[in-house]
């Protein structure tokens, strides 16, 4: 990228040596960086607030500082996603961390969280079980905003279920059981939940947005059943009956040309009140239904 015609040249590579915050900053956004990014790059490197950063901008990086901030300005540049570079994003007013592991968390996804304590009103001690769990992000969220809740999350990334281990203990829910298992094979056969939700893969294999953007550096077995993209939501509403109470509702996030698809699923399975909720953006993006009763298996 050339410089602008009133930057003056950097040294060799984007970050000068011995570079003060305000050199370092101005050194990003002239290299390609949003301003907001580079101050969550040096906030994150630095350990210092916004306010700190100018308060203090002749404060120049030691060389660890020097050294990691370099190295995350040239990830980033490659296109990496700035929640893996500081390896935190925010899902329903908390902070969750996350890795290459795992999902990041996205606002539509809040739409099932909503859809959820929707159907949860006036249950006392619900019984929640959060399939396909990544980060956590469904299964700590619920049980902070239900604490009377009993949460089972799974998922069948130890990996991933590190991390939400991590996230529900960083933010106090311990209402969470955290089970390695392959959507439902690893649950006890009399397991039984009042609502059971589900971010699962969705995106069919050969699609485009797999290879742009964000998603390029995201888990693929997070991301696609490597098949019509369907494969998935079908497999946990063939599963659903036989660990619902009866009035129990299924709800899960799909991707926006999906809702009929999932909607049919769930009426062939047998659900009653079948519903599609739409996200920020006007897509349908979640849907579910009602289990009549009488648990299947």
């Amino acid at each position: 990228m050339t410089d602008s015609p009133s930057s003056a040249p950097l040294p060799a590579g984007p970050l000068p040596a011995q570079a003060t915050l305000r050199e370092a900053l101005a050194a990003m956004t002239q290299a390609g960086l949003p301003a907001l990014e580079a101050r969550m790059l040096l906030t994150h490197v630095t350990g210092l607030t916004r306010t700190q950063l100018i308060t203090r901008d002749t404060q120049p990086l030691d060389a660890a500082q020097h050294a990691a901030l370099a190295a995350l300005l040239a990830r980033r540049l490659a296109g990496e996603p700035m929640a893996y570079l500081v390896g935190e994003r925010e899902f329903y007013g908390r902070p969750f961390r996350v890795s290459p592991a795992v999902l990041i968390p996205r606002p539509d996804t809040e739409i099932a969280v909503q859809a959820a304590l929707v159907r949860l009103t006036g249950t006392q001690a619900p019984r929640v079980l959060d399939l396909g769990t990544g980060s956590g992000i469904l299964a700590v969220t619920l049980a902070s905003e239900r604490p009377d809740a009993q949460v089972w999350a799974t998922d069948i990334s130890p990996a991933a279920l590190d991390i939400a281990r991590a996230n529900a203990a960083a933010l106090g829910a311990d209402n969470v059981r955290f089970l390695e298992s392959d959507w439902y094979s690893a649950l006890p056969d009399d397991a039984r939940f009042t609502l059971i939700v589900s971010n699962p893969p969705y995106i069919a294999a050969g699609d485009p947005h797999l290879s742009s953007g964000d998603l390029r550096f995201e888990p693929v077995d997070a991301l696609t059943d490597h098949g019509d993209g369907l494969s998935d939501l079908a497999t946990i509403v063939a599963g659903a009956g036989a660990h619902l109470e009866a009035g129990g509702w299924l709800l899960m996030e799909h991707g926006f040309d999906q809702g009929e698809a999932a909607r049919q699923l769930l009426r062939d399975a047998g659900f009653a009140e079948v519903f599609t909720e739409r996200d920020l953006g006007g897509n349908e993006r979640c849907s579910g239904g009602r289990w009549p009763g009488g648990n299947a298996g």
